[in-house]
């Protein structure tokens, strides 16, 4: 992916952000309890080695990636903190986990059989067992087949390094599956015996509002880049800060004669004579293209985006003639006025995660603090 530093458009990235919204969840936490910063995805659009090594400084002792390239990324990088990979892992991949000290989620008995059948050098795995208590995507289901999970783990080929699940409705306002997921988290924890060194259920949601049951490691994820998991649904339980902003200014700057139309399918016409300004910024930058009749924060005030937002540009209406160059605020703060994310996330009938992990390499990152 080209990187545009040529062009306007960037992310600036808020370190010191990323750091206090570390420092609050930990005070939430009873001693002990470890933070694993959640950098897969480019760490939610911020930047995986930029975002890992912040995380790292501000007191988290591991990371957690989706894939095993994003911790390879992590090693090249210099990075020497534990990695845990959560997603499934082939088996025919594990050396590589095991060259590179990066531990590996399993969550079925058939992984370790393959596992077997094609290791014969000795080295020692490190691990981490999926629990399935009600998320349905991976991990153990019953006692029995744990138990026989765990007579494999715990032999020499293994380092049965943690335990884990996640919960599918920590962040919202009806608690009865999140009660009946720790239910069946307790019931099937009840045969592993001893504990391994991690034992983890708390994702961001379950770090903000459910810290009685944290076990000793948080995967902090989308509470580390200050947006709240629940979109506007409850209240943080610590002060957020967002990290992130998305900004760029004008490159083109027009009068529309009233009638005339702007962008693709002409489904915006003028009304009245307008100034119609251009902003170097589109779809394939992870900017939704449903944002017509959104609005950005330009000079003190929002203007609303007209038109279709095309591939690399969009439009916005403006108060009057401005200079190119007047700088945009997409995503951010700019005097009196914001946009979040998860503003943007509502407007397109999404989540916020979704609209941060959608931010394409192409704009630049820039770090600040």
């Amino acid at each position: 992916m080209v990187v545009g530093t040529n062009r306007p458009t960037k992310l600036i990235i808020d370190r010191q952000a990323i750091k206090n919204n570390i420092v609050n969840q930990q005070a939430k936490l009873n001693d002990g309890t470890e933070i694993f910063a959640v950098v897969k995805a480019n760490a939610y659009g911020h930047g995986l080695v930029g975002t890992a090594y912040t995380a790292l400084s501000a007191g988290a002792t591991g990371l957690c990636v989706a894939i095993l390239d994003e911790g390879l990324e992590l090693r090249r990088a210099g990075i020497t903190e534990p990695i845990l990979v959560l997603g499934i892992t082939e088996p025919e991949q594990a050396a590589l986990a095991i060259e590179n000290d990066i531990s590996l989620t399993v969550g079925s008995l058939e992984w370790f059989k393959r596992y077997r059948e094609i290791q014969s050098n000795g080295d020692v795995l490190k691990v981490h067992i999926a629990l399935d208590t009600g998320m349905g995507r991976i991990g153990f289901r019953d006692t029995d087949e744990l138990s026989k999970a765990l007579n494999v783990v715990q032999g020499e080929d293994f380092n049965f390094e943690g335990i884990f699940t996640h919960f599918a409705t920590a962040d919202e306002q009806n608690h009865d599956y999140f009660i009946h997921q720790y239910d069946q988290w307790k019931k099937l924890i009840s045969v592993v015996n001893p504990l391994p060194k991690y034992v983890h259920v708390s994702n961001s949601a379950t770090g903000l509002w459910h810290t009685n049951i944290a076990g000793n490691m948080v995967r902090m994820g989308i509470s580390l880049y200050g947006l709240n998991p629940s979109g506007k649904v409850l209240t943080p339980t610590m002060n957020l800060q967002p990290a992130l902003s998305l900004v760029s200014h004008l490159d083109f700057v027009k009068q529309l004669h009233k009638g005339e139309s702007v962008s693709y399918g002409a489904t915006y016409q003028a009304a009245k004579n307008e100034w119609i300004g251009t902003i170097p910024l589109g779809y394939a930058d992870g900017y939704p293209r449903a944002m017509q009749g959104f609005h950005v924060i330009i000079d003190g005030g929002f203007c609303e985006i007209v038109g279709r937002v095309c591939m690399d540009q969009l439009m916005i209406r403006l108060p009057r003639k401005l200079n190119i160059g007047t700088k945009v605020t997409l995503i951010g703060n700019d005097g009196d006025k914001s946009i979040s994310a998860t503003d943007i996330a509502d407007y397109v009938g999404t989540i916020n995660y979704e609209i941060l992990t959608g931010l394409s390499d192409r704009i630049v990152r820039k770090y600040i603090n």
